[in-house]
């Protein structure tokens, strides 16, 4: 019995071809909806120049060139790695202290003060950063070489 309720028995309503809905089947009278064939798109708006052409268009936005660079500060990384410790991408990703962004760079900043001995992996550092580094004992390794 379920599977029969698709079918109720009763024709679809044809309309246009004499008696109560002939002429214009429902549609009004002439003009371009009137038609057979009228499919007209969302946006159209009868002639007028559409809303998308009417808006000006201007400008460039270089976004999507540009080179996103993510920062930790000096004092960041003396607070989250202990004493001869390596701090490359993915152990500043795993320590949270970048979001590890694809085709990110990473550069060290030189905000704070380092006394134990770091080996850092990474793409840029700050000339102040790179001495303070360098006197606590570590070693500052470049990934990536600044334009």
């Amino acid at each position: 019995m379920l599977h029969n309720l698709t079918s109720s028995g009763k024709s679809r309503k044809r309309i246009g071809r004499g008696g109560s809905r002939g002429g214009t089947s429902g549609r009004g009278n002439k003009g371009q909806k009137g038609r057979s064939g009228a499919n007209l798109g969302i946006l159209f708006e009868g002639g007028q120049m559409p809303l998308t052409r009417r808006l000006p268009k201007r400008g460039f936005n270089n976004d999507r060139f540009q080179t996103m660079i993510e920062i930790v500060q000096l004092a960041d990384i003396y607070e989250a790695f202990e004493n001869n410790a390596l701090v490359n991408r993915d152990a500043l990703i795993e320590k949270g202290l970048i979001k590890g962004r694809k085709g990110s760079l990473i550069k060290v900043l030189s905000s704070g003060e380092i006394d134990k001995k770091l080996m850092l992996h990474v793409d840029s550092v700050s000339k102040s950063a790179h001495e303070k580094i360098v006197q606590a004992g570590g070693q500052v390794q470049l990934r990536h070489v600044d334009k």
